[in-house]
């Protein structure tokens, strides 16, 4: 996972609320075990409608989305970040996001940051009057420019230290791989083992 500090994206006003995982990507995406190559099912329905915003040429390679309040709703499943990041984005903003789906977005390397309604609006309008305008996210103030805005945004701590250190589950885990070695050594050879056996 790649550490994240500030970087510039194509901002996309996601003008829906209530948006659950299903619609995020839906469930005929989910036959594969492969964590990655779910870009192709993200927002599939609303995709086939030629005025939908991401079938527009000015969002493109767009980063970070900006959507309304009550973002990934529904099922808990992962593939909706995973669509998400896959697709491109760095960063999704909205006033409200379902608890499951901000923790999964920490651990796969998106930012989930909570902004107001206002200022989700203040977004959109200034993001439609300039498609294609690139936003600002600036993790450690924890604020997203956009032209003349500047607009803090709401993370947890644990969440953003996560973020700026670039660790998933694993990487932290790894963290005390030596503490780990040093118990496996002392464990009997009958018992089985914590880690997999490294190669020459």
């Amino acid at each position: 996972m790649e550490k994240i500090s500030n970087f510039n994206g194509v901002g996309v006003p996601f003008r829906y609320s209530n948006v659950d995982t299903d619609q995020i990507i839906p469930a005929i995406y989910l036959k594969r075990i492969a964590k990655t190559g779910y870009e192709d099912g993200l927002f599939s329905t609303l995709r086939q409608d030629p005025d939908f915003v991401l079938n527009q040429p000015e969002y493109k390679n767009a980063q970070v989305l900006v959507a309304g309040s009550d973002f990934g709703t529904g099922s808990s499943r992962e593939h909706a970040v995973w669509a998400l990041r896959d697709y491109g984005f760095k960063a999704v903003f909205s006033p409200k996001f379902a608890d499951i789906f901000r923790s999964n977005c920490g651990k796969q390397g998106v930012i989930a940051g909570v902004i107001s309604n206002a200022d989700t609006v203040k977004l959109w309008e200034k993001m439609e009057s300039e498609p294609g305008i690139e936003l600002e996210v600036d993790l450690p103030s924890q604020v997203v420019r956009c032209g003349e805005l500047e607009i803090n945004f709401d993370i947890d701590e644990y969440t953003k230290w996560r973020l700026s250190e670039g660790l998933d589950d694993i990487g932290i885990t790894l963290q005390n791989e030596d503490k780990i070695e040093e118990f496996e050594s002392r464990r009997a050879a009958w018992r089985p083992k914590t880690l997999p056996v490294k190669g020459d």
